[in-house]
């Protein structure tokens, strides 16, 4: 097999994993090395909602609800991964006993902190989204792929809590920060692309970047510092929060 045949397999395993994207049967996937492939999935899903943005702007509907369809979309292109993970999340961290955080975390019983945490997540995002009169698609990609890229910081630089699991296998394909660079090159050429399309964009294309890098390592900082590492769960509630905060940072930017 040769490096590009290997490239499109890892990208499929790792739309399969992340994704509930519909694909069609692959022999020979190996899904050991998906979080390489996390924040150029999240291109794929913000560019794949800024699609169905703009057909449901051309339909004429109101901003509100064009948000708030595109939020369920979210979910639905997600399968509730990452929000599973934040809600998880937030029920361990309301716990005042750090040693049973893990095993709260680990049940599948959503606690009420769960529940609050996924109704703020998606409320920020929808209201955000409303408030986004421009540039919807490309503010959509950067969130789905900062996001991203912010897990593959959690899984760098801190140290994972469980000796098993769905998230164990991410520490085996990202290594060291050096296996960060190609997802901010990614994410740096999205910016420029917004920049080269129109001049205008200057100052969106700029912002994208700082807002991204600055929350996405800040946020996988914050679940590091309050559970002294990461698991599969936080690295979804870095993704959740990510996004979340990225839009409405977004928000105070000027948009055509």
């Amino acid at each position: 097999m040769n490096d590009q045949q290997q490239w499109w397999k890892g990208l499929f395993a790792s739309i399969i994993f992340y994704t509930s994207i519909p694909l069609p049967y692959i022999e020979g996937l190996e899904f050991s090395s998906v979080a390489q492939f996390a924040p150029t999935v999240g291109l794929i899903i913000g560019a794949t909602l800024g699609l169905w943005d703009g057909a449901m702007n051309y339909l004429g509907m109101p901003s509100l609800t064009r948000s708030a369809l595109l939020v369920g979309t979210w979910i639905a292109i997600t399968g509730g991964l990452h929000l599973d993970g934040a809600m998880d999340t937030a029920d361990g961290l309301a716990v005042g006993d750090s040693e049973r955080r893990l095993e709260v975390m680990a049940d599948s019983a959503t606690g009420a902190f769960g529940a609050m945490a996924a109704i703020t997540i998606l409320l920020l995002k929808t209201s955000a989204l409303t408030d986004l009169s421009g540039n919807r698609a490309l503010v959509l990609m950067g969130a789905c792929a900062w996001g991203r890229w912010g897990q593959q910081v959690a899984i760098a630089y801190y140290p994972y809590l469980k000796p098993t699991g769905k998230g164990a296998l991410h520490k085996n394909a990202i290594r060291s920060p050096w296996d960060l660079l190609p997802g901010l090159l990614l994410l740096v050429g999205l910016s420029g692309l917004t920049m080269l399309l129109n001049h205008r964009d200057l100052l969106l294309a700029v912002t994208m970047v700082l807002v991204g890098g600055v929350i996405a390592p800040l946020t996988a900082a914050w679940f590091n510092h309050k559970l002294g590492g990461h698991t599969g769960d936080t690295y979804g509630a870095v993704v959740e929060w990510t996004e979340a905060l990225f839009l409405c940072l977004m928000t105070m930017v000027p948009t055509r």
